[in-house]
């Protein structure tokens, strides 16, 4: 169970589209060159953004991408679903026969990860993030990002944060 590049090159490109899309819409071309990500594999992570309804398209002189909707209705979640990144930790993909067409003992383990990531991904909108690289390019900001995380419902909220310069998450 990983992210795969075609997730977190989607998050990544519509953070930069969301973060420039107020100058209009943005090309392809740009975020390539920002993000250092292929144009030929943009074409094919927005031609499906777009077919969800996540992105539109202007097509012409001074043509790119928008959003289709605000930042703040556009969770991560949506965006992972949108280019068809599978999130399942289970050995079976969620079909109950992990070993020899029974539930292995660590089935429901793997399926409730998959509805805390689901969750987690689900509560983070993609204004929340253009919001946070707003925050990081300013002056002296460097304070780690802190989010809630509700492990289980009997346990407390523990913070999670990101450490800005590795940006390896640690619980504190």
């Amino acid at each position: 169970m990983r992210l795969t590049t075609k997730g977190r090159f989607a998050v990544t490109a519509m953070i930069d589209l969301g973060l420039r899309q107020d100058k209009g819409p943005v090309t392809l071309s740009a975020i390539s060159q920002r993000q250092k990500i292929s144009l030929s594999y943009l074409e094919q992570l927005f031609g499906r953004l777009r077919r969800h309804e996540l992105v539109e398209s202007m097509r012409g002189p001074g043509g790119g991408y928008r959003l289709a909707r605000a930042g703040r209705d556009i969770t991560v979640a949506d965006i992972i679903y949108a280019v068809d990144e599978p999130l399942d930790a289970t050995q079976c993909g969620g079909k109950q026969n992990c070993l020899d067409d029974q539930v292995c003992m660590t089935h429901e383990l793997w399926a409730s990860l998959n509805r805390h990531m689901v969750d987690f991904l689900d509560s983070v909108s993609l204004q929340d993030l253009v919001d946070e690289q707003r925050q990081k390019q300013r002056p002296g900001a460097d304070a780690p990002v802190t989010r809630q995380v509700v492990f289980h419902e009997d346990r407390e909220r523990r913070p999670v944060v990101a450490d800005p310069i590795t940006s390896a998450v640690v619980s504190r």
